[in-house]
């Protein structure tokens, strides 16, 4: 299955406005569109048309679009020594402060157990249930995960080792 295409900014005849409790979900006519469960809470989204979700929703898809135009090819990447993850309380996660993420992936030879740690980052282990049966072939390598817009995963970013500007 095909990955989904990233949504774009949509007129009325083109997506189809459902509510599921908190969310207003915007279904695509093309099915190759990812659908998005947006979520407004549901007092907000009881007082509102489908033409204010709808505007809503291409406003956010405009500030994604030109805030992705802005970003350069250069990934930051955390000089050695300092804390490459930060914890962001309002999602509840830990999350990379700059592009460029370096850690070791533990041996999971023989483990069935996909709650194990696998993945080693500042000395924190973290789960990756998705993704353990593919990293465990380069059990005890070291790694290096760079972020880079999906429509640029070809291209070798230029890394910058430095500390990241305030986002």
């Amino acid at each position: 299955m095909p990955k989904p295409r990233r949504p774009h900014v949509a007129s009325p005849d083109e997506v189809k406005i459902t509510r599921a409790g908190e969310y207003a979900v915007i279904a695509y006519a093309d099915d190759a569109v990812a659908t998005t469960h947006l979520e407004l809470g549901s007092e907000k989204l009881a007082r509102m048309t489908d033409a204010e979700i709808l505007e809503f929703w291409n406003n956010g898809i405009r500030a994604r679009d030109e805030f992705m135009a802005e970003q350069e090819l250069a990934a930051i990447e955390i000089p050695m020594g300092k804390r490459q993850l930060r914890y962001e309380e309002r999602s509840d996660q830990w999350v990379p402060r700059g592009d460029v993420v370096k850690g070791i992936v533990l041996d999971a030879t023989g483990n069935e157990d996909l709650d194990e740690q696998f993945v080693t980052i500042d000395g924190r282990d973290f789960s990756i249930r998705e993704f353990v049966r593919m990293l465990s072939p380069f059990a005890s390598w070291g790694f290096r995960l760079v972020f880079v817009p999906d429509e640029n995963i070809h291209e070798e970013p230029t890394i910058e080792v430095r500390e990241p500007e305030d986002r």
